[in-house]
């Protein structure tokens, strides 16, 4: 997605989603150009912390515009050092087995099935740099494992990971056990890819290996939990929009500015191909439980913030509960649940969404449109469109306590649509934001 800083505003928009249901048709091997994605973390996500309890929730995910289910780890979890009472997701025992805590094989075979028939992908996070200790390649196949200088296990160096021992990738039997248990649950289950934890831990050239390999049961949908570029060489589709997070809880808590935004914007166009898709988001698992939640780090600002990360570029992200408001840091070793209400922000995050789905504009990667910032004299001030051919989105963000009013300079033979109210203007001619406003424009 190419960035360009403009100073005068001439822009026509376009047309978002109607708000009911969206049944799309996808191409073959582009599916995912217009693709969302939801974290779902089973654990915390219902009072039962199940599969079966989860299931009904997935029409309405779908509703809201998702189009990709990401699944935190569903495998058993170790014993040996386990952290907290139910231990840590990341601590898996066996690559081939389902954490009893969710339920069965059967169980999540529905899960992967309902998400199908509505035309969603389920994407499973995968742990392939160390295992729990207790996994059964630790007492067959000790080789299989980096160890310290009295030939012991242990945990990755420089972590305070001490549930889970680091593998050896240099070893190429381990390589070919791992790629055979990600193979599994193609085979078995009929899973769309993976979301890889930790993977620049990793050797890319075992990425290469492995993508190739799993290409060939199906094309899957690779997601890194990683920044390098060079990830997108090995097969990835997406890569995490880190730097971003950084940039934006450092805009929040003061320590950096906008500046600092439209430098790294322009960092990333120079330093990924148009092809790699990015991850935008405000939370997830770890910024929620170790961070804070979107009220904790962003305060009053959090729509915003949101809408920022859902329009500026790539995939947006939404985690569990964001829809109804978390407010609270999910435990990671112990039951929590989150609090649903009414499910305060879906009709916000829905529009975001579909917004996303409908228009090219907002596509992932190379389908995406440009980024045109627009440079006012207030720093408060954060406003840009996205544009595609004729396709265009139009964002207005007022950081500060005080009411905006901004004046533009706007073709005058196009029907201009609020995103969140729906009103319509033929002419567009001044945006007046109140106290932490915002404004999202399309055209039809």
């Amino acid at each position: 997605m190419k960035k360009i800083f403009i100073s005068i505003l001439s822009i026509g928009i376009l047309f978002c989603s109607n708000q009911g249901h969206v049944k799309r048709n996808y191409e073959q091997d582009k599916w995912h150009k217009n693709a969302t994605i939801y974290e779902v973390n089973v654990r915390q996500y219902t009072a039962e912390g199940t599969f079966q309890a989860f299931l009904p929730h997935i029409e309405r995910i779908h509703d809201m515009g998702i189009d990709i289910l990401w699944f935190m780890p569903i495998h058993p979890i170790g014993e040996k050092n386990r952290k907290g009472g139910l231990g840590s997701y990341y601590s898996v025992k066996d690559y081939k087995g389902i954490n009893p805590e969710f339920g069965n094989e059967e169980d999540f075979k529905a899960i992967v099935d309902k998400a199908h028939s509505l035309d969603m992908k389920v994407l499973m996070d995968w742990v392939a740099n160390h295992t729990a200790f207790d996994h059964d390649w630790a007492n067959q196949h000790k080789e299989w494992y980096t160890l310290d200088s009295l030939n012991n296990l242990q945990p990755p160096l420089g972590t305070d990971w001490w549930d889970v021992t680091d593998l050896n990738y240099n070893n190429a039997a381990m390589r070919l056990a791992m790629i055979d248990a990600m193979k599994y649950w193609l085979g078995r289950f009929d899973i769309d890819g993976f979301r890889c934890d930790a993977a620049s831990w990793v050797p890319i050239d075992f990425w290469s290996q492995a993508i190739d390999s799993l290409n060939k049961i199906k094309p899957v949908f690779m997601l890194a939990e990683a920044e390098d570029p060079e990830l997108h060489k090995a097969g990835f589709d997406m890569t995490y929009a880190w730097e971003y997070m950084h940039v934006i809880n450092g805009i929040a808590d003061g320590s950096m500015y906008f500046e600092d935004l439209d430098k790294l914007m322009t960092k990333e166009d120079s330093a990924y191909a148009k092809e790699a898709y990015r991850l935008y988001f405000t939370t997830n698992h770890d910024e929620n439980s170790w961070n804070g939640s979107v009220f904790e780090r962003y305060g009053a600002k959090h729509l915003l913030q949101a809408i920022l990360a859902f329009t500026i570029d790539g995939m947006p992200l939404l985690y569990s509960g964001q829809e109804a408001g978390l407010n609270k840091r999910l435990k990671f070793f112990e039951k929590d649940e989150i609090e649903w209400g009414d499910y305060i922000y879906f009709d916000f995050f829905s529009a975001l969404l579909k917004l996303n789905q409908t228009h090219p504009a907002l596509w992932n990667g190379k389908y995406g449109g440009t980024f045109e910032k627009f440079d006012f004299a207030d720093k408060d001030l954060y406003c840009y469109q996205r544009v595609s051919g004729k396709d265009k989105v139009l964002v207005f963000l007022n950081f500060s306590d005080t009411a905006k009013s901004i004046e533009l300079k706007v073709a005058n033979n196009q029907t201009y649509i609020d995103l969140f109210s729906g009103g319509k203007t033929n002419f567009l001619k001044t945006v007046t934001l109140g106290p932490l406003g915002y404004k999202v424009f399309y055209t039809n």
